[in-house]
């Protein structure tokens, strides 16, 4: 299927020698916005570091914007991130340096040499995520929702094909986890395939969309009821 993102088929999902999730099938399509929910330790983070290579995929079949899972070599990895976002809870932004050095930081890291193209790039990504304005802050200067929103610019700037985000609405407040949904479904808008780990029902029945539930060591979809 050309325009299948993730495909993952009998995979087992193991954190050192503990298994964690089993039989997993799962298929995500170009454009998709997947949620995936469950209580703490079911799973979850699990299944994304899995993803991004994290954990090596022990039993069963996984690809991943064209990576194949099993046979998924240290020196590849570097190359499955650059196609991946990833938007962790605690936006993981350096301290040290402002929202733009952040961001030259990854670009930096991932070949980007030519300044002009580089603060091009930076303007592109944070006028998506409304934050144009404050990239000579520090994270210490923005609040937690600003944070996120960079650390959003921060997982486009290589045009991913699959952003996965982990928890990222888990340390704000409701309103500004509204805000930061809100960022996510434009983009997903424009294209782009999202799977976002959350512990937020109400975002949920705000933005509804496919919803996957880790539970028991198994994923399985929810059926929404409509009221």
């Amino acid at each position: 299927m050309d325009s299948s993102i993730l495909h993952l088929k009998d995979v087992s999902v193991y954190q050192d020698s503990n298994l964690i999730l089993s039989n997993v099938n799962l298929n995500i399509g170009k454009g998709e916005l997947i949620y995936l929910i469950g209580k703490t330790g079911s799973g979850k983070s699990s299944l994304i570091k899995l993803l991004y290579g994290d954990l090596p995929l022990i039993k069963g079949q996984g690809k991943v914007v064209g990576f194949n899972l099993k046979k998924l070599t240290e020196k590849e990895i570097p190359l499955l991130r650059r196609k991946l976002g990833v938007v962790f809870q605690d936006f993981k932004l350096l301290t040290d340096r402002s929202v733009y050095d952040n961001l030259t930081f990854v670009l930096n890291a991932t070949g980007w040499t030519d300044k002009l193209k580089i603060k091009q790039r930076i303007g592109e990504v944070l006028a998506k995520v409304k934050m144009e304005t404050k990239d000579f802050k520090f994270p210490h200067e923005l609040s937690g929702g600003e944070q996120q929103r960079v650390a959003i610019a921060r997982a486009l700037l290589n045009n991913p094909e699959l952003i996965l985000a982990d928890e990222p609405t888990g340390n704000l407040d409701p309103e500004t986890s509204v805000e930061v949904m809100q960022v996510l479904k434009e983009i997903n808008a424009s294209g782009r395939t999202i799977l976002m780990a959350t512990h937020d029902y109400a975002l949920i029945l705000k933005f509804p969309s496919k919803t996957l539930k880790c539970d028991g060591e198994r994923i399985f979809e929810v059926v929404q009821r409509r009221s």
